[in-house]
């Protein structure tokens, strides 16, 4: 593809290859061939001295580009990758107008760049490896694997570069995650094996990750790229095997060189002390400013949050009936229009663009941040923050966009417990007297208890059909009173907290990317065809 897209784009482009004591040369314009194929022998040179290869010279067609100058850094950087990934090839980068001559060659391939480029000193030897799988592999194809070599500083910018079956990708991905996953899970375990692991600190991914260099070359069979240009890789299967490959090494490594190996632990351990230091650290409010409240927000009395929560309520209808229905002393109601942002990749700086999401940071009193950041909690206005939609595919829908929006930019209000999800039921059962029991309203929040209620109610000797059901179709449907009982009061309500599971923070943020993720439909697609029949949703 790529010489077939340069072809049609390019004013000329000439084809000529040196082979078997013979030159062909071919010249296209356009696309279309101006030149037919012709061929010569290689005349008055020695038989040892004549050409082996091919060049292909082409002229872009200005009309087709912003500027018709070929990107000079980024075709160097592509070049040199060639002879990185290539030992001992060396590459040539000739500027004819300037007489500029760069030229590249890596003997020692991975280990020889990272170690020239490298920022600042690294704390234990380069660690390298390569693995590829063979023909009695079950899980990859034969040739499959990697090549690595990764350093450890303390200072410095860390260098960071990888490439697919030679192609550079400048956005990372799946073997990126690979070989953080690898090394990451090569590390815990040879500090749990050593017990290096102080009392009340919690080593994550990132402890380990956040001062690796490393130049990283996989080799995929059938690569899945985002985008056209190719800078990540989405193959999920690479995750599996990058790791498969790096973690087995660098355990070998480690306990090979125990001296090493705790040098690396005990640099891990202090940035997970650091990191948890920060998430403790509260500082005053700077400055006088007071922002305004969103004039939507209907705010309660009280001023004590512990006791105090806001519901994010899905429609303005809803958001009226939750405020007659509520205890105005310690509950607030804010009403969202439509379906938030999808925030998992917008940038923290331009979060604010969209109103929602500026009127929920406003309204709790806390500005977003990252899961390593030390964010300012001293502002926070309510103890419990409730996502409260409806029961209806919807309304999980809105669930899972305020989620995304709270683990991405907020996730330290998740880690503190102080965000739920209201349980609206879907059903409610008018039942009739049985006995001494009076006539009741019951509720039930899926078809499943929909069917408990009723057993129930025939053991207890309720006529067939003397009930009656009522499915609500959304919040907006309940009255005041309705939506107090079921929802809001605190002694009959439903409240799920949100926690972060028993997997770590970069497991559940590849899941989320793998759901919510703009570049991830098939991996979406892949998703609902495996599980879609056995989920049910109530459309």
């Amino acid at each position: 593809m790529g010489v077939s897209v340069t072809n049609a784009l390019a004013k000329r482009l000439e084809v000529t290859s040196y082979r078997e004591s013979s030159v062909a040369k071919l010249v296209f314009s356009a696309g279309d061939v101006i030149e037919p194929l012709r061929t010569r022998p290689q005349a008055g040179v020695a038989e040892g001295d004549r050409k082996q290869g091919t060049t292909v010279r082409v002229w872009p067609d200005a009309k087709y580009f912003e500027s018709p100058n070929l990107p000079m850094a980024e075709l160097a950087h592509l070049l040199r990758s060639k002879a990185v990934l290539m030992p001992g090839v060396m590459v040539t980068l000739a500027n004819e107008k300037t007489k500029e001559i760069q030229t590249w060659q890596y003997k020692g391939g991975l280990r020889d760049y990272l170690d020239q480029t490298l920022h600042g000193e690294a704390v234990i030897p380069l660690f390298e490896g390569e693995g590829f799988a063979d023909s009695a592999s079950d899980n990859f194809a034969e040739g499959e694997g990697a090549q690595w070599c990764v350093a450890f500083t303390e200072d410095g910018q860390p260098v960071r570069e990888s490439y697919v079956n030679l192609i550079p990708t400048s956005a990372g991905g799946t073997h990126d995650s690979g070989l953080r996953d690898g090394l990451f899970a090569a590390v815990k375990n040879f500090i749990e094996l050593h017990s290096l692991l102080p009392k009340g600190v919690k080593l994550l991914p990132e402890d380990v990750f956040a001062r690796a260099s490393y130049v990283l070359s996989a080799k995929v069979l059938d690569p899945q790229f985002q985008g056209q240009i190719k800078e990540r890789l989405n193959s999920r299967d690479a995750v599996r095997l990058v790791s498969s490959f790096v973690r087995p090494a660098l355990e070998l490594w480690l306990n090979q060189h125990v001296e090493y190996g705790k040098k690396l632990a005990e640099l891990a351990i202090k940035a997970a002390q650091t990191r948890q230091r920060a998430g403790q650290k509260v500082e005053k409010r700077k400055g006088s400013g007071v922002a305004v409240l969103p004039g939507k927000l209907t705010d309660c009395e009280s001023r004590d949050i512990r006791h105090n929560e806001v519901f994010l309520v899905e429609g303005d209808s809803a958001g009226g009936s939750a405020k007659m229905g509520r205890d105005k002393e310690n509950q607030a109601i804010l009403p969202l229009r439509g379906k938030v942002l999808n925030t998992w990749e917008v940038e923290r700086d331009r979060l604010f663009a969209n109103n929602e999401i500026h009127d929920i940071s406003v309204a709790i009193g806390v500005d977003p941040h990252g899961p390593t950041d030390s964010p300012d909690l001293t502002g926070l206005r309510y103890g419990k923050i409730c996502i409260l939609s409806d029961a209806d595919v919807d309304g999980s829908h809105i669930q899972v966009l305020l989620l995304t929006l709270f683990f991405r930019h907020f996730p330290k209000l998740i880690e503190a417990g102080h965000i739920y999800v209201a349980r609206p039921p879907l059903y409610r059962v008018d039942a009739p007297a049985r006995g001494k029991k009076p006539a009741a309203k019951l509720y039930a929040l899926d078809e499943g208890e929909l069917t408990a209620i009723l057993d129930k109610l025939r053991k207890d000797g309720a006529r067939e059909g003397a009930w009656s059901i009522s499915r609500f179709k959304g919040l907006g449907e309940m009255s005041a009173e309705q939506l107090w009982e079921t929802t809001l009061n605190p002694d009959t309500r439903r409240l799920l907290p949100v926690a972060l599971g028993s997997s770590d923070f970069m497991a559940t943020q590849a899941l989320i990317t793998q759901l919510m993720g703009k570049g991830e439909a098939a991996a979406r697609r892949e998703l609902m065809e495996i599980y879609g029949d056995a989920v049910e949703v109530d459309i």
